[in-house]
């Protein structure tokens, strides 16, 4: 048993529906690896049970997983409002998000969020920045306009598979995006951070 296999064993199990549409996104979509999966989902799912929100922010909705996961954890009356700038996700997506027993607490919205969030017109208290690596900063700042004091920014892929220390992708954009907004981050008086080592680098800041 590889020592994955004993953490996923040792986590609470994976739900049915989510684990079918891990199965699909793999199957049916070119990028399938950047669905949640099991851990980060009940991760995402026990930080939401945690902090409690009303209102969560999404940025990049991908194929629905990571914001099933997050609205399971939703107090009655919450809501996840959850961007999707590549239109071509939404045939996939929107079915297993309105399929889902958690549908009724979910806006889905094909459109870029750095516009339209701002928009909205509602405060939130927990944003998942899991969008363009190379806009993660922007991101940062808008979540930051729309976050309470005291509420959690969540920042996935900021290890980037460990790129952000090899010097052989000092010219690919995403790993500068990601090394720009792990910089920016540690370096901002706003928040503070912590990066957490599990999968691919997850970043949870706090708004002062």
């Amino acid at each position: 048993m590889t020592l994955d296999d004993y953490i996923l064993d040792h986590t609470s199990p994976e739900p049915d529906y989510l684990y079918r549409l891990w199965r699909a996104t793999n199957v049916k979509t070119l990028h399938g690896r950047m669905a949640s999966g099991h851990l980060q989902g009940r991760l995402l799912k026990m930080l939401v049970e945690m902090i409690r929100p009303q209102n969560v922010l999404e940025v990049g909705t991908f194929s629905g997983y990571s914001a099933i996961s997050m609205a399971e954890g939703l107090n009655e009356g919450g809501r996840l409002y959850t961007f999707e700038v590549n239109d071509e996700m939404e045939d996939f997506t929107r079915p297993w998000i309105e399929q889902s027993a958690v549908a009724d607490k979910i806006t889905f919205i094909i459109g870029d969020a750095l516009d339209g969030a701002p928009r909205l017109g509602v405060e939130f208290d927990m944003v998942f920045i899991d969008g363009d690596k190379r806009a993660y900063c922007d991101y940062y700042d808008m979540a930051l306009s729309v976050l309470r004091p005291g509420g959690f920014i969540v920042a996935d892929n900021t290890l980037w598979d460990g790129h952000v220390t090899d010097p052989a992708y000092d010219h690919d954009q995403q790993t500068q995006g990601i090394r720009r907004f792990n910089d920016y981050v540690a370096g901002d008086l706003r928040s503070e951070q912590v990066i957490l080592p599990m999968r691919d680098g997850l970043t949870l800041i706090r708004k002062k």
